[in-house]
């Protein structure tokens, strides 16, 4: 072997790391496309990956769905990025082999399905939210009362044992890894899941937001991805969660007693 382990290791953050930065870039610019869509109806309606604002076919429960996941890619793969990364590692330095990167990319696929199937919850959710007029067919919130149910729920949840349990898993995946690591294909893709899962209990609160703030609203899906972020790099500060369940608390007080119109 001509490179020494670090080198190898050097490589393989860079591969790892461009491979994770396309997947979000490639997520952002499809929802800035789709986002172009809405905002130029007389065009964007006849691009073949808008679903239909109402009347939905089982072609635009497709495209829906697809919308939710590539969400999730563009909000999540940022978030989850130093576990990919510390799990190349750890992969590299068991098998020392280009298997390494192979297995890297299993862990994400298991990962990315864990919030697949978030996805395909929230796609039936919209539909029933858009049949039931909660949810307008711009995909925004039509009541201020489910908006405020949204928030304190958030809110509430931000200061569960389950949040803290699971946040703390996801800002330290050393531990899952040294007891839940598993060797081959469906060993790796269901650590993946595992760990999405985790993820998912921590987060699936913070998601559900964007039917209040509109589920197309790049700069609700951008703000929720960067305290998401937030959350998982501030391992000493554990009162970044809790500043945003008082924020999501106090907003939805707003909402109800303060708002006018």
């Amino acid at each position: 072997m001509n490179l020494t382990l670090g080198a190898v290791l050097k490589r393989d953050r860079a591969i790892v790391g461009a491979g994770l930065a396309g997947i979000a870039l490639l997520s952002w610019a499809y929802l800035l496309c789709m986002d172009w869509g809405m905002r130029h109806m007389e065009v964007g309606m006849g691009m073949i990956l808008m679903p239909a604002m109402r009347h939905w076919t089982a072609w635009d429960l497709a495209l829906v769905f697809l919308m939710w996941v590539v969400m999730m890619a563009a909000m999540m793969v940022p978030a989850a990025s130093p576990v990919m990364l510390l799990f190349a590692e750890i992969s590299r330095r068991r098998c020392a082999r280009p298997s390494a990167l192979v297995a890297t990319g299993q862990f994400l696929v298991g990962y990315l399905t864990a919030w697949a199937g978030f996805s395909a919850a929230a796609t039936f959710a919209q539909w029933g939210l858009l049949t039931a007029a909660l949810v307008s067919p711009m995909m925004e919130s039509t009541s201020k009362a489910f908006s405020a149910r949204l928030l304190l729920v958030a809110g509430f949840f931000q200061f569960s044992r389950l949040k803290n349990a699971c946040l703390a898993h996801c800002r330290s995946p050393m531990g899952f890894f040294m007891t839940e690591w598993r060797d081959g294909v469906w060993g790796t893709f269901r650590m993946g899941l595992k760990h999405g899962g985790y993820c998912l209990a921590c987060c699936w609160a913070l998601m559900a937001l964007l039917f209040a703030f509109g589920v197309m609203n790049l700069l609700w899906v951008s703000g929720l991805s960067a305290f998401v972020l937030l959350e998982k790099l501030t391992a000493a500060n554990p009162w970044i969660s809790r500043l945003g369940g008082l924020w999501f608390i106090g907003w939805a007080a707003w909402i109800v007693f303060g708002s006018t119109g």
